[in-house]
């Protein structure tokens, strides 16, 4: 099969890339490993981290259109109260975490309903549960790539003059030869000042998660069988935490102290429930929910005890299945363990909802990875380059920026055993160096995998940054089908950049911040 564009991963910025792809006219095939495109959004079960201006700007036009759809779907289709469909500023889920917490099959539906103009006509294929399994190469250029059907085992070659690598885990770059890096750096490699001491430690990565969904019948019980691996999971106190994992303790992420949480609103405690809640019973008309509904993202299931990436498959398996688990041992813990507030132990009418996620366990279709290989970069971007207390209070303004993003530099434990890094820093820019890598011609990163350091990932894997990265990858390459040009000689040649620079505007790319404040 051959396409202008192949696009292997089909999450928030695989998406974004073959939107602005076919938008500028250009024939695409885009790959997704599960049942389900949109990643973070969907198959991963995260509601939009954002940033305080989100609804007024600091994003692209595209992403816009996306929260607009979502509200427009509710409106559309769900009975809303009078208050709610009245509510330009609609929160379905009323998520403390965001300011549009919403159901993930809506952001499915709504991502499938904008591309739905090039996938009808045939300038889009979407080939849904299929995996790279290798790539061809020649000289510094990608050739092919061979992808596996999960359901059928058919092998398909992919042919193209320019390929994206939208994975998670960035995984067309080992089987491309691509040069990248993993793992945390160190203070004497990149000069951050939250960079490891002494050596670098490529295996120093962040937890990932598996979430799920689950909402709250009182008296009912719905208690899931004994997860496996319960006994550890019970027991399981890390040397750094201040508590057991599964237990109401944790850490104030800013300052490490420790903090208390609560299931429900209702005590002087932060809410968990409400913490990531996707539908709030009070939106809708009385009978519409049986219960309001959360997602469960939270300090008690990060995994951190190994990385699915850069280990064999037996390891990679046996950390999945971990993070599994402890899913597993925190919801079976919550529904017959956990302390109440009056006394008691357990909450046995949490219900876990795989209908939410798509799946038949209830656990999302794939696992919340917080940090993936990273190209070697013409240009990468360090702490130094956004730091809140840089001279001037803004962040670096790069001649070449592609867009813009917002986000604390956040940082969950990791599996070196450190804990939370989470510090503030500036409205940033995303450069158009930090998606060419140092030598493949025509390669380009389109979510975590750009030339961003461990640190610096922390803030630039959210999901509009991810969405931006992804329109800015995607319009790269049809310009550069466009002009004859690599995207090498597009950011080295002013001429060509600030012709690309005007096509991302005109497509509502934003690629400079007004001045405000750090977050």
């Amino acid at each position: 099969m051959r396409a202008d564009c192949i696009i292997i991963g089909g999450g928030t910025g695989g998406c974004s890339a073959a939107l602005s792809a076919a938008r500028l006219g250009k024939s695409v095939i885009m790959t997704e490993e599960t049942d389900w495109i949109g990643g973070q959004l969907t198959s991963q079960a995260v509601p939009p981290d954002e940033h305080p201006w989100i609804e007024s700007f600091g994003c692209t036009r595209s992403y816009r259109q996306f929260r607009d759809g979502i509200r427009a779907y509710y409106r559309r289709y769900l009975p809303l109260t009078a208050a709610a469909a009245a509510n330009p500023l609609l929160n379905p889920g009323n998520g403390s975490v965001s300011r549009l917490c919403h159901d993930p099959r809506v952001a499915l539906s709504v991502l499938h309903e904008m591309l739905a103009p090039y996938v009808l006509s045939g300038r889009i294929v979407i080939l849904t549960r299929h995996r790279i399994e290798s790539a061809e190469t020649e000289g510094d250029r990608v050739r092919s790539v061979t992808v596996r059907c999960l359901q059928t085992n058919q092998r398909s070659v992919l042919a193209s003059d320019y390929f994206i690598d939208a994975t998670e885990c960035g995984d067309v770059l080992p089987l491309t030869g691509t040069e990248y890096v993993t793992g945390a750096e160190s203070v004497s490699q990149t000069g951050e000042p939250h960079a490891l001491e002494g050596e670098a430690d490529p295996q120093d990565m962040q937890g990932f998660t598996h979430c799920f969904a689950v909402d709250y019948l009182p008296d009912e019980d719905h208690t899931i069988d004994r997860p496996a691996q319960y006994a550890f999971w019970k027991d399981y106190k890390p040397d750094f935490w201040p508590d057991k994992l599964l237990s109401w303790t944790a850490v104030k992420p800013q300052t490490l102290e420790p903090v208390q949480y609560e299931l429900f609103p209702g005590t002087e405690r932060f809410s968990l429930f409400q913490y990531r809640q996707i539908a709030d019973q009070a939106n809708f008309v009385p009978g519409t929910f049986r219960s309001s509904v959360t997602l469960i993202n939270w300090p008690q299931n990060d995994y951190w005890l190994g990385n699915p990436l850069e280990v064999d498959d037996a390891e990679r398996q046996r950390h999945l299945e971990g993070a599994r688990q402890l899913s597993l041992s925190l919801l079976y813990w919550l529904q017959t363990e956990a302390p109440r507030p009056d006394g008691g132990q357990g909450y046995p009418g949490l219900r876990l909802r795989p209908d939410i996620v798509g799946t038949r366990d209830g656990l999302a279709m794939y696992p919340y990875i917080r940090e993936s290989r990273r190209i070697r970069a013409e240009f990468t971007v360090l702490e130094q380059h956004l730091a809140a207390d840089r001279p001037g209070g803004t962040s670096e303004r790069y001649h070449d920026s592609v867009g813009i993003g917002c986000y604390r530099i956040d940082l969950h434990p990791s599996t070196g055993g450190r804990n939370y890094i989470d510090v503030s820093s500036l409205p940033f820019h995303i450069p158009l160096g930090s998606l060419i890598p140092e030598r493949m011609e025509n390669l380009i990163p389109a979510c975590k995998n750009i030339g961003v350091t461990h640190i610096t990932n922390g803030c630039y894997r959210l999901h509009p940054v991810e969405w931006n990265i992804g329109e800015a990858a995607g319009s790269l390459v049809s310009y550069c089908l466009d002009h004859g040009i690599s995207p090498r000689g597009v950011r080295n040649q002013d001429k060509e950049l600030n012709s690309f620079q005007t096509l991302l505007r005109q497509q509502g790319v934003e690629l400079e911040w007004p001045v405000i404040r750090a977050v």
